[in-house]
C-alpha cells in the first residue's frame, strides 16, 4: 500500500522532526540554534558542518560572535524548510555533541 503526502503532512512532519532537535528556533522558514563554545571548538563545529552540507548541497549560515557561534539553516527567502535542511540540523547537533565532549 502507497501512502501519499500532500504538502500540508509534509509540513507537520517537519515541524514533529524539529520538536526533536531542543535549542533550535524556528524564525519563518529558517531555523536558528546559537551554541556557547570557545574559538577551538568553533573551528572544529565548522568544519564537520561544512563536509555534511557540502553532501546535501546546502548552505547554512554559520557566524561568531563573542563566545557563541550562531547558525541559520534554510532560505529565507519565502521557500519552505525542505527535509534536507532539517537533516542537516540534525547532523550538526550531532557535530556539536563531537566536539564539545571529545
Amino acid at each position: 500500500m502507497r501512502v501519499l503526502f500532500n504538502s500540508r503532512a509534509k509540513h507537520d512532519y517537519l515541524s514533529d522532526a524539529l520538536t526533536l532537535l531542543s535549542g533550535w528556533t524556528r524564525e519563518g522558514e529558517q531555523i536558528r540554534r546559537t551554541l556557547v563554545i570557545d574559538d577551538t571548538q568553533h573551528a572544529a563545529l565548522t568544519e564537520r558542518v561544512k563536509v555534511v552540507a557540502d553532501a546535501l548541497h546546502l548552505r547554512p549560515e554559520i557566524s561568531r560572535r563573542a563566545d557563541s557561534t550562531q547558525i541559520r539553516v534554510g532560505h529565507g527567502s519565502g521557500e519552505p524548510l525542505t527535509e534536507g535542511e532539517v537533516l542537516l540540523a540534525a547532523r550538526i547537533e550531532d557535530a556539536y555533541r563531537a566536539v564539545t565532549e571529545g
